[in-house]
């Protein structure tokens, strides 16, 4: 939504697609009601991609990732560009701009309107953007942001007029009762503890979520609840979702859950925050990763 705010202020026809739903907390971001989502109105997005002329892939690094909307992506004949700052990207873009130790796809976004010389077009709209792609990325600054860099843009984007306190309340202080009922619940019904792997996971069925009327954003951070138990240095979250289970990872200091999810899972990310799916039950997969343990956690 940073470089989309950019781009239209030089009059450009600007769209901005995404496979699924973005959760609820975002939504009061600048132009987001402008979003076309690929489940909701896939022949609208087939024709916007099929129809541009450049095409911009922001903060993800493999053609899987588009779910559906991949297969009309392939076909485009657009100038393709991609921004990410995950590990080990695939080449389905004609130009990358790949930088792994970046803190945000934002932080590069912002580099990249600057090597553009259009610095002067990044007003408060385009700002309460890439801080809120920055402060997400890395947990309001608690990990992934030890480069002066990262404070050095923030600054920048404070000295715009954002108010950094008022967007941490809108995107972390909005939770709906039934959201924290399930937090709640994941923390005293769901938690399992491997002390002896330095290990903790939580896990959902179908029947947890809507027990407690899911919506998507709902697990936002559940995660790293497990991996903030002292001892811990492995956490995961099991997910039932769309006919898989989709697996969430984070980690602390040498534990690749990157590496992980890439062997095990079908997916990857960062060192230390990755995910991927498991397509078996939920059963067999928890059955599955426990039995990983030793291997995958030995000596820590």
């Amino acid at each position: 939504m940073g470089l989309y705010n950019v781009l239209v202020q030089e009059k450009r026809q600007v769209t901005v697609v995404i496979p699924n739903e973005y959760p609820s907390f975002l939504a009061w971001m600048p132009s987001c009601s402008k979003i076309l989502v690929d489940e909701k109105e896939h022949d609208k997005v087939s024709d916007v991609i099929a129809n541009a002329e450049i095409i911009f892939c922001l903060d993800f690094n493999d053609l899987k990732r588009m779910d559906s909307v991949g297969e009309v992506y392939t076909r485009s004949k657009a100038v393709k560009i991609l921004i990410d700052h995950h590990l080990e990207p695939s080449h389905f873009t004609d130009h990358a701009i790949s930088i792994q130790e970046t803190s945000s796809t934002s932080e590069l976004v912002y580099d990249f309107i600057l090597e553009l010389g259009k610095k002067h077009l990044i007003n408060k709209d385009v700002a309460e953007c890439l801080y809120v792609g920055i402060a997400t990325d890395t947990g309001s600054f608690s990990f992934a942001c030890n480069y002066s860099k990262t404070f050095e843009i923030v600054a920048e984007l404070i000295r715009l007029g954002i108010d950094g306190e008022h967007i941490h309340r809108l995107v972390y202080d909005t939770y709906s009762e039934d959201r924290m009922r399930l937090l709640g619940y994941c923390l005293s019904d769901k938690l399992e503890v491997f002390p002896e792997y330095h290990t903790a996971y939580i896990s959902l069925t179908k029947e947890d979520l809507d027990k407690f009327n899911y919506k998507i954003g709902d697990t936002e951070g559940v995660v790293n609840y497990a991996l903030s138990i002292e001892g811990v240095t492995l956490a995961a979250l099991f997910m039932e979702r769309d006919g898989n289970i989709k697996v969430s990872m984070r980690s602390k200091g040498i534990a690749s859950v990157n590496d992980i999810c890439k062997k095990y899972y079908e997916g990857g990310g960062h060192h230390n925050a990755a995910g991927g799916n498991s397509y078996i039950s939920m059963p067999e997969t928890l059955k599955g990763f426990e039995k990983l343990l030793p291997e995958i956690m030995p000596g820590n």
